[in-house]
């Protein structure tokens, strides 16, 4: 009986790889269609949560159960019997992952375009670099998990999230000073959105493998 309730456990939490994905997509789409002056377009995902927006309760409650998704899903794959090192240094960078996003959710947000800044926007844009490179980690460390193809996709992510991220970033300068972005959003959402695919597949390929262990 102990081995089958372990197993249970280990699949929960390997869902919550999924549900997190399909939620934080899911807060980014709602949040951008309840405030009526955003643009998905030409603004970024920080700006929901900016201090000043209105979108932002909604955006801390909902991207915090997010981080919580995350890290629970890092820990099922922890807890898996895979002998691959890799995946557990993912699981690892996952767990920081979803920490230091809440932190930065928290207490280091930007502030909406054309207010006064703080402290928090200069430590919010270095919290978000380091979280870019724990994203890049995860997907390396990631790649070897399951044969050629997945691994072909994950190195495909990498472009895509070095290629969009990078021209995303060069709108920072335009945000402070409170110029137009156009199709920043969209550059942004690319990225974002492409990552949070690579988190599902991955915990789809999870569950089989867990699938595959009881068979």
């Amino acid at each position: 009986m102990k081995p089958i309730k372990i197993m249970k456990y280990r699949k929960v939490l390997l869902v919550c790889g999924i549900l997190s994905s399909l939620l934080y997509v899911g807060t980014d789409i709602l949040a951008a269609m309840k405030w009526e002056a955003y643009s998905y377009t030409s603004q970024g995902i920080s700006e929901l949560m900016a201090i000043g927006a209105p979108t932002r309760p909604l955006l801390v409650a909902l991207f915090t159960i997010y981080d919580v998704l995350i890290v629970a899903f890092a820990f099922g794959i922890l807890v898996t019997d895979s002998p691959k090192r890799s995946l557990r240094f993912t699981g690892i960078v996952l767990i920081v992952y979803g920490i230091l996003g809440q932190v930065g959710l928290v207490f280091f947000p930007m502030h909406v375009r054309g207010s006064v800044g703080t402290i928090t926007d200069p430590m919010h844009a270095a919290l978000t670099a380091v979280i870019v490179l724990l994203i890049l980690l995860s997907v390396g460390f990631g790649a070897n998990v399951n044969g050629k193809w997945f691994r072909f996709y994950s190195i495909c992510t990498i472009l895509i999230l070095f290629l969009f991220g990078a021209w995303a970033s060069m709108d920072g300068p335009r945000i402070a000073a409170n110029l137009p972005t156009p199709w920043m959003g969209v550059k942004e959402r690319i990225n974002v959105y492409g990552y949070m695919l690579w988190v599902m597949v991955l915990a789809i390929l999870a569950l089989r493998m867990e699938a595959g262990k009881t068979t």
